[in-house]
């Protein structure tokens, strides 16, 4: 696989998006994701993410998106976050990238007030709306599993079962090696997404707490998952995330140690495809 990066790890910096792109490819790496909400950014931030990227070498595999009106109760914030991921999905188009990374909301009111049943389902119906575009207009969507216990999406057995309801190809799964260890995910559970997966994010976390740190200052114990990962033969990327540093200053330092780990990781697997 491809070493990518989440541009949101240079937010920090204060040097502009053009910077952090340059410096991820000065840093080694492959591939770039990109952290941008379509409905934010003017034509000239939109134009010179593309630009910047081209220019470095520097392919977009993703977008990523959080849209946790998917799942709402209310109608008009369901249609409004449909027309919002659809604009990502035209931005993933626009970018020459392969997916958008979704994530979706989670269950309200402690499961109490309205049927977790119809929550799912109103995500079902909405996830396989988004999907039918993204198919239409040759971009995919990667659902992320989010550690919490309220997500929709928290754990391996949830995430096939909801690819599985919604059954649209364009709608496949990210496997996010952090918070696999927060859900207190078996790694040989990976082997139910064999078809299933798509992307991949690696960070580390305390074990406790959602974190990405970078490999090596938590306690991920990252081989088992990355050999479940290499078997899956996913034909895209691995990309670090990367938030919050607690020295801002030395973000450059916090990237380049992330990128040197991951790096021996991916080798001592032969999970590395340069």
């Amino acid at each position: 696989m491809k070493l990518g990066l989440i541009n949101s790890a240079w937010a920090q910096s204060g040097k502009g998006t053009a910077w952090g792109i340059r410096k991820t490819k000065e840093l080694g790496f492959d591939t770039i994701d990109i952290f941008a909400d379509p409905l934010d950014i003017d034509v000239r931030e939109r134009c010179l993410i593309k630009r910047e990227c081209d220019r470095a070498g520097l392919p977009i595999v993703s977008i990523a998106c959080v849209a946790v009106g998917l799942v709402d109760f209310n109608p008009s914030v369901q249609r409004f976050s449909i027309d919002r991921v659809k604009a990502y999905l035209d931005l993933a188009h626009e970018y020459e990238a392969d997916n958008v990374l979704l994530v979706l909301g989670e269950y309200i009111w402690n499961r109490e007030v309205i049927p977790p049943a119809e929550q799912w389902a109103t995500a079902v119906k909405t996830c396989r709306v988004l999907a039918e575009y993204a198919g239409q207009i040759g971009v995919r969507i990667a659902l992320e599993l989010e550690p919490f216990p309220l997500s929709l999406l928290n754990n391996v057995d949830r995430m096939v079962a909801f690819i599985d309801d919604v059954n649209h190809p364009a709608l496949q799964a990210n496997i996010d090696v952090s918070h696999l260890c927060l859900s207190h995910v078996r790694p040989e559970e990976l082997r139910r997404l064999k078809d299933k997966a798509i992307h991949v994010h690696i960070s580390d976390c305390d074990g406790k707490k959602h974190g990405d740190l970078p490999p090596g200052r938590g306690v991920v114990d990252f081989l088992p998952y990355l050999r479940e990962i290499k078997n899956l033969n996913i034909a895209g990327a691995i990309s670090i995330e990367l938030e919050y540093s607690p020295e801002p200053d030395q973000i450059e330092v916090w990237v380049a140690e992330a990128y040197r780990e991951t790096d021996k990781l991916l080798q001592a697997v032969g999970l590395r495809d340069k």
